[in-house]
């Protein structure tokens, strides 16, 4: 495949990157749960509309991307290492959802702890970043995200076997507790590096600025366009009347998303400005026709099934790409803010995508994710067409 060079030597695996990883395994082993199980304890416990569920979600992201950026700038000054152990520190406050014995008390419960989620990405991924040589940023985020998403799969396996043998939701939540913690421990042997040091060394090419704005523009129409994955567990549950067939949708789309960052991390990808937008933006698109779809024609579970697939494929393409770009993109002092800015860009998206989808919700599921198609195609469209030139002086270069 002409996109694709495969690099045998695995010198991208550092103890930091590592490490590092480990601890997004740990923590989205705990917290995913909390993630795939709250539209079912907010719609269906708590008797939420859907469109509730959509304000709760916006009102995570919009101010959630307040924090992605903070955390950022944090990072920059006080150190990455710091700023990411503070904030993992506080996501256990997800777990606490479980208390909660109302609506607006769960939905608050939830986006603290989200914000602090949101105020140690940017610093997570920075980390990262100066733990490994610049032409193997890309496979070592697609490790990153395989491992994350691989505690998330994990976690939601637990969720439906524990579900199915009838334990409470609420005291599910708080049991997430635990692998979050673990997380903020694998943290702590971290070792700060002098790659950045050396990196300040090198300009940032000519096309960067226009690559690094292309990417925070397509990225919050992305954003306007992916939903949280708890509608399609809403989906299918009101479809089946099967809360667990709803959130088994989430363990597959973890599942298929995880395969996605171990095959990018087994290959160094050269173009990768035009796998963002078409193995990401574009094909998370496909996904969300697919859905509009299978619904209108009435389909099985399967199809349903197979477009969440497409749409995880297209997740772990953008978790992959978007920020090994950015790290190309931005200098290496203000690679904490680059990342922040990228975290929140989304959460803006997010923001919107979140309430229209469930404002459309009311009239008809198939029109939201019809309106998911055509905002994330249109964002694939933007990056393909601005990251062009940042393609041929830098991954072509």
């Amino acid at each position: 495949m002409a996109i694709l060079a495969l690099r045998m030597k695995g010198t991208y695996l550092t103890r930091n990157v590592i490490l590092i990883s480990l601890s997004a395994f740990f923590a989205d082993l705990g917290y995913q749960a909390v993630l795939a199980g709250f539209p079912y304890f907010l719609v269906f416990v708590l008797q939420a509309p859907v469109y509730v569920y959509g304000i709760a979600e916006a009102v995570n992201y919009g101010i959630g991307s307040i924090f992605s950026y903070a955390g950022g700038r944090i990072g920059d000054r006080i150190g990455n290492k710091r700023t990411a152990i503070i904030g993992n520190a506080f996501v256990p406050i997800l777990s606490l959802t479980g208390l909660a014995s109302g609506i607006p008390q769960a939905i608050a419960i939830r986006a603290a702890g989200w914000y602090m989620r949101n105020f140690r990405s940017p610093s997570r991924r920075a980390m990262l970043v100066d733990s490994v040589d610049e032409r193997d940023r890309g496979r070592a985020f697609g490790f990153l995200h395989g491992l994350d998403v691989g505690g998330g799969l994990l976690s939601s396996v637990f969720l439906v076997l524990l579900l199915f043998y009838g334990i409470s939701i609420k005291d599910i939540f708080l049991l997430t507790a635990i692998p979050i913690v673990a997380s903020t421990l694998v943290l702590l042997p971290v070792r700060p590096t002098i790659r950045r040091h050396v990196m300040e060394q090198t300009e940032t090419p000519a096309g960067s600025r226009l690559a690094y704005l292309g990417v925070l523009l397509s990225t919050s129409l992305f954003g306007f366009s992916f939903y949280s994955m708890g509608y399609p567990i809403i989906t299918i549950t009101e479809s089946f009347k099967n809360p667990i067939l709803g959130i088994l949708s989430y363990t597959i789309f973890m599942g298929a998303s995880a395969t996605a960052g171990v095959i990018f991390s087994r290959f160094r990808v050269v173009r990768e400005i035009r796998m963002l937008g078409y193995a990401g933006y574009l094909l998370a698109a496909f996904g969300s026709l697919g859905f509009a779809l299978s619904l209108h024609f009435g389909a099985s579970l399967m199809w349903l099934y197979v477009s969440d697939i497409v749409i995880s494929f297209g997740t772990g393409s953008v978790e992959t790409f978007e920020p090994s770009i950015v790290s190309k993109a931005v200098k290496a002092s203000s690679m904490g803010t680059g990342m922040g800015w990228l975290s929140a860009t989304r959460s803006i998206g997010l923001f919107t995508g979140n309430i229209v989808m469930g404002i459309l919700y009311i009239f008809s599921a198939q029109y939201s994710y019809l309106y998911a198609f055509a905002v994330s195609g249109l964002a694939a469209l933007i990056i393909i067409t601005m990251g062009s030139r940042f393609e041929r002086s830098v991954i072509s270069g």
